[in-house]
Parts: C-alpha cells; structure tokens; sequence
C-alpha cells in the first residue's frame, strides 16, 4: 500500500509508486470529516482492493528504499512489512506480510511472501517476533495510531529496527488525503512525542516520496480517481508508475530529525528500546543526541 500513498501529495510522491493504508495520530484535519460517514478501515479497503486488482507486484529492487533495507534485511532473519500491497519494500521471499487487500496478499504468496489478513492495530504475531518491522504510509490511516505503535512495540524484539513513513503538516490536509482514506497528517512535535511514548528511539531520517508541485495535478488525478477510477488505475499502472520509479531520487539520511519545515512526508528509521525508554527531543533529535546511527547513512 504504498506511494500513492501519502498520497494526498503523494499521487507524485515516491514518483507515484506507492500507496499505503494505514492508521494515524492526532486529531483529524479540517477537511478529514469527508470521510466522517464511513469507517476509515472501509475506505481504505474499497481504495486498496481496486487499486491492486488493476495493478502487479513491483520488486522491492526497484524502490530508493532498496539500499538500506536489503542490507538491514541481510542481518535480519524475522522481518514483518505491514501494508505493502503490491510495493513490497523488504525482500518478498522469507518476508511476512500483512495487508488488508485480499488481492494484494495472493500475489505477495505467489511471489514467495508469506502474507497474511490483518490490521496494524491487531497483528496476527507472538509478542517479541521480529527483528526488522516497516510500516510505509500505514498509520496515517489508523484512527487510533497510539494502538498501532503499541502494536509494533509488542511484536518487535528489543533492539529491532522500526522504519515507517508518515505525511506531515495537518495545515497541508488536501482532497488527496481524503480520497485515499488518511486520517490525519502528523504535527512533528507530536510525532516525536509518540516515539518517546513507544520506547522508539528516532536514528535517522530523510524526506520521502516526491510530491508534486503543481496543484492542478493534484486536482486532476483525485477528479480522475473519483469519476474515471478504471482508466486512472491504467494511465498509474502504464505510464504515472514506472515515470515515478524512473524520477526517484536517492535517500538523503540525517541523524535524528531532518528540518522538516517544507517537507511533505517524512522517513524514519528507529531502534526499538524494548523495555526501555529514550526520551526524544526536537532538539536532541536535530543534533544527532541520541548519539550516531547504526546504520550506515546513504547520500
């Protein structure tokens, strides 16, 4: 579920090639009551199933993701993505998934995935399972994001890596967000709030997807996705795609907390802390204080 996701801004954003369903926190953005009328689960179900039932499986190759994770899933023999529909980020064979889109999880298997029926805010997993969890525009689609983070906490092994992707800027709400079922876009400063409340201590970061910057091409692909869906999914799938995946530019990684004042959406790679709490600070963040990496950076 993966780039048109953040997907407000997203339909362009990782060169359009992913979209997430997922969860979020913090109140819903004025504009965000649209959805008011339906779950937030139906919408991104009815969004999610038709998009992957008109779309393939895109390697996880092909994404700027790619670097860092094949080298993080190298040392990592228990991996869990939630939420990658047909753009499966981490490895697909030996990887579990979950995903809501039935489509989506017959075509991960088939690919050598070991992709199950869930939500985020109720894994289908033992408590302490995984040594590497991604969770790519998902828990901006979670009405109650503090569960979803509970959720990775509870099936993350001490010293995991949590590598998840949110929108930001609730003042940047748009008919994209609506339309592809977010629930709210993150304020930073409550961002980092959740991390310290979930014992995730924020490594480092980088500025994710490629928004566009036209707003009447914002405009056009909602118009399109809402009055001429199947002949929309055809021109993402034939031409907006793999334009997307040709565009994208390489992961720029900072320790801690990038500026994020003109940043639409945001990459974070955490270590979990188990039982153990880090206290985050924007400050602290933007210094690197909680002290380097693990990992290496990649310019």
């Amino acid at each position: 579920m993966s780039l048109i996701a953040s997907r407000a801004r997203k339909f362009g954003r990782e060169g359009i090639a992913g979209i997430a369903a997922s969860d979020g926190a913090g109140a819903i953005p004025a504009g965000g009551a649209q959805n008011a009328t339906r779950q937030p689960a139906d919408v991104n179900r009815e969004f999610y199933d038709a998009l992957w039932s008109a779309s393939f499986v895109v390697p996880p190759q092909r994404f700027n993701t790619w670097p860092l994770l094949s080298t993080l899933a190298a040392s990592a023999p228990a991996r869990l993505e939630i939420g990658p529909g047909l753009h499966p980020r981490l490895p697909i064979t030996g990887t579990s998934f979950v995903d809501i889109s039935r489509p989506a999880l017959s075509r991960l298997n088939a690919h050598g995935g070991l992709a199950v029926l869930g939500e985020i805010t109720a894994l289908p997993f033992p408590d302490c399972s995984f040594d590497l969890l991604c969770a790519f525009d998902i828990v901006e689609h979670i009405e109650d994001d503090r569960q979803a983070f509970r959720e990775l906490g509870r099936v993350a092994k001490d010293d995991a890596t949590v590598i998840f992707s949110v929108p930001l800027h609730p003042a940047c709400w748009s008919a994209f967000d609506t339309l592809v079922g977010h629930v709210r876009r993150y304020d930073p400063v409550d961002l980092l709030t959740i991390l310290r409340e979930h014992s995730l201590m924020l490594e480092q970061s980088a500025v994710f997807g490629m928004q566009p910057r036209s707003r009447r091409l914002l405009d056009f692909a909602v118009w399109g996705l809402t009055h001429r869906r199947a002949q929309a999914m055809r021109w993402y799938n034939g031409f907006i795609l793999p334009l997307g995946l040709f565009l994208q530019r390489r992961l720029a990684w900072a320790p801690g907390l990038i500026d994020v004042e003109n940043v639409d959406e945001l990459l974070l790679v955490c270590r979990h802390g188990g039982r153990h709490q880090f206290t985050v600070t924007a400050e602290g963040d933007r210094n690197g204080a909680q002290g380097s990496p693990r990992h290496g950076q990649e310019d």
